[in-house]
């Protein structure tokens, strides 16, 4: 099953490039899609099941990492009574929707990165540095690193912004910042870890974090360390030097690159084998890290 836009009648509803988010008054009722996005576009073909995994990984990761977080539920059958459904609609939604917390978002995206690969990479040709962290001379694309903490801007429309520390914690306060820092550090080393023995490579993620909107208390919020916030590898074809094979989108990227496309136009859309191989690597994903069959095969 594709689902690429939801529509629940009288609520509130806020869309992202994957997410529909909609306003359930206390709580907000996060449904992700199967939209994929690529070059900043919202591409005109879904990847079955793609949201199933984003959610799925998410609330394994959430239950994992034992961390504080937005996620209450992820059954269709906790939703308020309110909201009316018909049934066809509640099992398209099934496997999609994460009930969650409310919570004031940090305006930050909090990356850490354990190899060097993407914005990073490049920002280390063009100076030896990453968002202001010097790093070793002599390092090649994809090389392991100590884990570096690199918040971003987050962009409503386009690429978001590598910054320095310093830019975050002007903005946030020193202290808030700091916090962010060391809990996104010990929260990647801990899931690379389990990447690891399950034979992949944690490469870099982006976490967001947010204050729940009535104690106050930092929560991870939104999704966590799936393929499209994370970039994983796999362990035994690592080989630095280069651009790696990748469990992610990187699949569609590549074609994409073949077609000619301007990029400035609407995309094409995705042939049969692209869509299937991209959905065989977010399955493929979920099925390694959790070590559990994915539910809708």
């Amino acid at each position: 099953m594709t689902v690429l836009e939801t529509r629940l009648e009288g609520l509130p509803v806020r869309r992202g490039k994957v997410r529909d988010v909609y306003d359930l008054g206390d709580r907000l009722l996060l449904v992700a899609t199967d939209r994929i996005s690529a070059f900043d576009w919202v591409l005109p073909t879904g990847i079955p099941d793609k949201g199933r995994v984003l959610t799925a990984l998410s609330a394994f990761w959430f239950e994992y990492l034992d961390v504080q977080n937005h996620l209450l539920s992820i059954a269709v059958e906790d939703l308020p009574h309110a909201v009316e459904i018909d049934p066809e609609t509640r099992e398209s939604l099934r496997g999609r929707i994460m009930i969650a917390r409310k919570a004031r978002v940090v305006p930050f995206e909090c990356v850490v990165r354990g190899y060097l690969s993407g914005s990073g990479w490049k920002e280390y040709r063009s100076n030896g540095a990453v968002c202001g962290i010097r790093l070793p001379g002599g390092l090649v694309e994809s090389d392991r690193i100590e884990p570096i903490f690199t918040p971003a801007t987050k962009a409503e429309t386009g690429h978001d912004e590598n910054v320095s520390f310093d830019v975050m914690a002007n903005a946030v306060g020193r202290e808030v910042a700091e916090t962010l820092r060391s809990m996104s550090l010990e929260v990647y080393r801990k899931a690379a870890e389990r990447a690891l023995g399950r034979g992949l490579i944690l490469a870099d993620t982006k976490f967001e974090w947010g204050f729940d909107d009535r104690t106050g208390e930092l929560l991870l919020i939104d999704e966590v360390l799936t393929p499209d916030s994370s970039r994983y590898w796999a362990r035994d074809a690592y080989r630095p030097g280069g651009p790696q094979p990748s469990f992610d989108k990187q699949f569609v990227r590549d074609w994409l690159e073949t077609t000619g496309w301007d990029k400035s136009s609407p995309p094409p859309e995705l042939p049969a084998d692209v869509v299937n191989g991209t959905r065989a690597r977010y399955v493929e994903a979920f099925e390694r890290i959790t070590g559990r069959e994915f539910p809708w095969k």
